[in-house]
């Protein structure tokens, strides 16, 4: 599995903000972010949110980053819109819910899928949220402390 990006944001756009206007958190590109055990990514809007947190850090597939862009004509659509940590390349992130596996030099565990919220019509185009379901990205725990960094292209 490869790290294509890394995104961090200091508050929410969307968790919590249902009958609310978007945020305007922007997501922040890294090159690379520390990661805590059990707390998650230093600096971003969910750190240390609350024990035992099932979403420390989360993927999105750039392969559906790609579909998603191609099926909705959105070809310049950033890498950021869902608003997860991390972009990877080269993994089914479902088959990873229940599963323990490593990223880089971290250990990180599957605990299940970001389902996409009513925003992602908002955000890309109707229909996304719909689209998106099944495809939404993977909310996983941090087991190790380490670093993560984006892979070369």
């Amino acid at each position: 599995m490869r790290v294509e990006h890394i995104f961090i944001s200091a508050g929410h756009n969307f968790f919590g903000r249902h009958d609310l206007p978007p945020g305007t958190h922007p997501m922040e590109a890294m090159e690379r972010v520390e990661c805590v055990a059990g707390r998650g990514l230093r600096g971003d809007r969910f750190f240390a949110y609350k024990e035992n947190y099932r979403g420390q850090v989360t993927l999105f597939a750039g392969e559906v980053l790609a579909q998603l862009r191609e099926l909705f004509q959105c070809p310049q659509l950033p890498a950021w819109t869902p608003r997860r940590n991390l972009v990877v390349a080269g993994a089914d992130l479902n088959a990873l819910v229940g599963q323990r596996f490593h990223l880089q030099e971290l250990e990180l565990e599957g605990v299940e899928e970001c389902r996409p919220c009513h925003w992602m019509d908002t955000v890309i185009a109707p229909g996304a949220e719909t689209w998106l379901r099944g495809r939404g990205g993977l909310r996983c725990r941090i087991l190790t402390d380490g670093w993560l960094q984006c892979d070369p292209p």
